[in-house]
Formats: C-alpha cells, structure tokens, sequence
C-alpha cells in the first residue's frame, strides 16, 4: 500500500462479545431523568434518539421494554398543525424528526394514532421544482431530505403523491465520478449521503442509475485493517458508518466484497 491509512488499534483484551443484555438496560433507562444534563443538551435529537433506541431495542427482541403508551403519547404531542413532526414539543417541525416519527409508529404498529394524511401534505409541500426536497419551510435542500420524504411516503403508502421521476432525477444530478453521491450536485462522496441516495433510488425503482460495480469499489475501499469502515478516504473508522457502507452494499448486492 502506498499511503498508510489513518485506523485505530483495538486492545487485545477487549469484549470479545455482544453483550446485548447492556445495551438493552442501556437503552431503557436512557432519557428518563429529564433533570439531567445531556437529556436538555439533546432536545432538537429527542424524536430522533427514540427511533434509534426503538429500533435497536426490536432488532433485540427487546421491544417490550419501551413505554409503547408513553411513546405513542410523545409522538402526538409532537406534530404539528402542517402535519410534520417536531424534535419535541414546541419546537419546529423538520423531515428529518418527521421520518423517525413514522418510524416509530411504524415499529409500534400505531400510524392509525398520527395524523397519516397530514404527513403526506407535509411531505409533498416541501418538493422543489427540481424534485429536491427542503428540510423544513426554511430551504434547505439536502439528499438526507430527499431520502426522508421518500422514506416517510413509502411507508404510509403514498409515495405516488410525489413526483417520484424527478426526485430520482435530483439524486442522479449528485452523483459523482467516483460512483459515489454527495449532499448536492458537485459535493464531495459520503457513505452517509450515499445510503440516502442508493436509499432513495431503490425505493423509487431508479437503482439502475447506480454504477453498482464502481460505487461497490468505492465502498468496499472504507474498510480498514482493524475492520471497522470509515465514511471518507482517509478518515478513521466509527460504528455509524459501518451502518451507512453495510447497508448500502446490502442494497447493491455487494455485501460480500468487504470481510
């Protein structure tokens, strides 16, 4: 190898195991004393933190855990009159708190306790002329949107209420010479855009788009010796991105071309 690669040592008397019993008692007591510091400093993440630890807490057949009664109750508190959801109670509404709230209701089995048709109305106001997506009434455009709306869309079973060509067209327009996709046309490769982005094309049939071949290279090349995946050349490995680089290869049926 030419270059040497920035990656972390992992001690040789480290766990050996997933110790799932901890992160099931981790997760369950998390967020419930509303006096402590970090659970004021993570307010705008609230809705956010509740999808992770729902999801985590149903890949571990754990889901009996969670409060469902509590839960269902916090979602309604958060949408809005437009129809979004917000991170927490009055605080503005944004795709992102959106999708993990459908998310939520979703895992729970309660969309008929939100306001589905609201969410379609939120959603489809925030399409741009060009397909893009904006964040919220403020503008912003970002794939992350895009994904979320189309995310949000399929789940409730109305992704035709969008034009789903154009959005396709949008994430294409990002797409770069290295196979990868960036947040906007002419941004730079990210595996966390980039599962937005493969995301987005596979849930609007438009993966053909996708050079799966050069983007799997790509992606294939985020593992390190320690086998852990970082999100850009020459950046250290961290757990997230092996989520945003395992998935998107799952998705190109390039799974096994990583260890």
């Amino acid at each position: 190898m030419a270059l040497s690669r920035k990656d972390v040592k992992i001690p040789e008397d480290a766990v050996k195991e997933l110790l799932l019993d901890k992160h099931v008692e981790f997760i369950a007591k998390y967020g419930d004393d509303p006096d402590d510091y970090e659970y004021a400093m993570s307010e705008f993440l609230r809705m956010n933190g509740i999808y992770w630890g729902s999801a985590a807490m149903h890949l571990m057949g754990s889901l009996q855990s969670m409060d469902r009664d509590k839960i269902i109750k916090f979602l309604k508190e958060c949408q809005a009159e437009n129809g979004g959801f917000r991170p927490v109670q009055e605080h503005d509404p944004h795709l992102l708190n959106t999708l993990s709230a459908v998310q939520i209701a979703v895992i729970f089995d309660c969309l008929a306790e939100i306001d589905v048709d609201g969410v379609c109305n939120y959603v489809t106001s925030l399409q741009t002329e060009e397909g893009s997506f904006m964040g919220d009434q403020w503008g912003e455009i970002d794939n992350r949107f895009t994904f979320c709306a189309v995310a949000c869309l399929a789940l409730i079973g109305r992704l035709s209420s969008i034009d789903v060509d154009k959005a396709a067209s949008f994430v294409k327009s990002c797409l770069n010479f290295d196979g990868g996709f960036g947040s906007r046309p002419g941004a730079e490769s990210h595996a966390g855009l980039i599962y937005t982005c493969v995301g987005t094309l596979a849930i609007t049939g438009h993966l053909h788009y996708v050079d799966s071949d050069l983007l799997g290279w790509w992606l294939a090349e985020r593992q390190l010796d320690s086998g852990g995946l970082n999100g850009r050349p020459e950046k250290l490995p961290d757990v997230c991105y092996s989520w945003w680089v395992l998935a998107s290869l799952k998705i190109l049926n390039r799974l096994h071309w990583i260890d």
